[in-house]
């Protein structure tokens, strides 16, 4: 058993980095977050703010891969292979087919629905612990439907569905009333969700995650990793010429991570599964309203305590390609058939999701160099599963008795990389 670290380094400063830096600063450990940049712009803040408990079904599906045709973008779906970038996606498609066998996807249905049982309760101690329990709302959020062909069909893939620890009620005539005012087009159908949540302000969640780390004794550097080594002890390499040590390095770098992990032949086939998101701050939205999933749009609408988000799209892209500006007017398009008034004052965002083809994280320690662990390819569950991921790391690094098993996160489920240095 390795003894627990007296220092450690974490590479990446998104959600997830910051929820394990606060879990090891706490254990005693001397902390060093090293990221090249402030946070605000990444996936982590830039999502719908929902902590999905109810996701406990892999993407990585004989349904999901079934479904492929009628959720391309160029059909009105929210699913983008720019052609051009066939040599990006394609590889990470056939891995995503062969993970998508009904044996491998009820092994990471057990693993997920596992992580999420424990996701709301974590966030609830985390939030405690910065001493800002008010950015966690737990009133659920509610999937909405526009025609009663698609609410029928929705009723019923949702009362199939395995939901975990999450229920799901018909929305009564009144409320679903009250969702009529807000939208144009008629609700033909909706569904609420209970033991889901939302993050109220992603902004004032990164700021008092950072402030909890730092009133903690943890220290930041600014800078960005490039490249990694040790075996007993590790030693991060900047793309400054300096170099960092430390007795254990965890990297949580996102859609970055595979880069520094791939030269130690460790296999992360991590791809950038980008979003995009529009966002406005006059809004007449009500404060106190839920998520709203307007299904038939493959969009969420997300009312923050700053202004009124929509997001939506999974585009399997080059991480440096530009944004595809269509999906931005499409989200446009959205808002205005439904009347939501993103008019004035409204900005873009797009960003990538860090991805593995099981649609499962890797959070783990190398088998041969236990100096360097990893927390990383969250996909859509970044948001919610920080808090148990911070959990588990430190009780991981800290050899205590963990309530989540890591064996299925571990990223030895890839093999081996097959050459150095090459990452989809």
């Amino acid at each position: 058993m390795n003894a627990a670290p007296a220092t450690t380094i974490v590479i990446g400063n998104g959600v997830v980095g910051l929820a394990c830096a606060i879990a090891l600063q706490r254990r005693g450990m001397r902390t060093t977050i090293v990221a090249p940049d402030e946070p605000w712009r990444g996936a982590s803040w830039g999502n719908a703010g929902h902590i999905a408990t109810e996701q406990v079904e892999p993407l990585a599906s004989p349904a999901a891969i079934r479904s492929v045709p009628r959720r391309l973008f160029m059909r009105g779906g929210a699913l983008a292979l720019p052609p051009g970038d066939a040599a990006t996606w394609l590889p990470f498609v056939l891995k995503l087919l062969r993970a998508s066998t009904p044996t491998r996807f009820a092994h990471g249905k057990a693993a997920l629905s596992a992580a999420l049982a424990h996701a709301m309760p974590a966030w609830e101690r985390l939030l405690a612990d910065t001493g800002h329990p008010g950015l966690l709302r737990r009133d659920g959020h509610l999937v909405v439907w526009e025609s009663a062909a698609s609410a029928e069909a929705g009723r019923a893939h949702w009362h199939a569905a395995d939901i975990g620890t999450a229920t799901l009620e018909d929305v009564p005539a009144d409320e679903l009333a009250g969702l009529q005012r807000l939208v144009r087009p008629r609700i033909a159908g909706a569904l609420r969700f209970r033991a889901t949540g939302q993050i109220t302000d992603p902004a004032a969640l990164g700021q008092a995650l950072q402030a909890r780390f730092h009133a903690l004794g943890g220290e930041r550097h600014m800078g960005r990793a490039v490249r990694l080594s040790g075996q007993t002890a590790a030693q991060v390499m900047l793309d400054d010429g300096g170099e960092l040590a430390a007795d254990l390095v965890l990297v949580a770098a996102g859609a970055a991570s595979a880069a520094l992990l791939t030269p130690l032949g460790v296999s992360a086939p991590l791809i950038s599964e980008r979003g995009y998101h529009i966002e406005t701050t006059t809004t007449e939205w009500p404060a106190g309203m839920p998520p709203i999933v307007f299904e038939d749009r493959s969009m969420i609408v997300t009312r923050f305590a700053h202004g009124l988000r929509a997001a939506s799209f999974v585009e399997f892209a080059r991480g440096d390609r530009q944004p595809d500006r269509r999906k931005w007017a499409r989200l446009r398009a959205h808002a205005e058939a439904l009347g939501l008034g993103f008019h004035d004052r409204t900005s873009e965002w797009m960003g990538a999701r860090p991805t593995l083809p099981d649609y499962l994280p890797a959070i783990g320690r190398l088998r041969d160099r236990p100096a360097i662990a990893y927390a990383f390819g969250h996909q859509h569950l970044g948001l919610t599963l920080a808090a148990v991921t911070g959990e588990a790391v430190g009780a991981m690094i800290c050899n205590e008795t963990a309530t989540l098993n890591l064996s299925p996160f571990a990223l030895a489920r890839f093999g081996r990389a097959r050459s150095q240095g090459t990452n989809i």
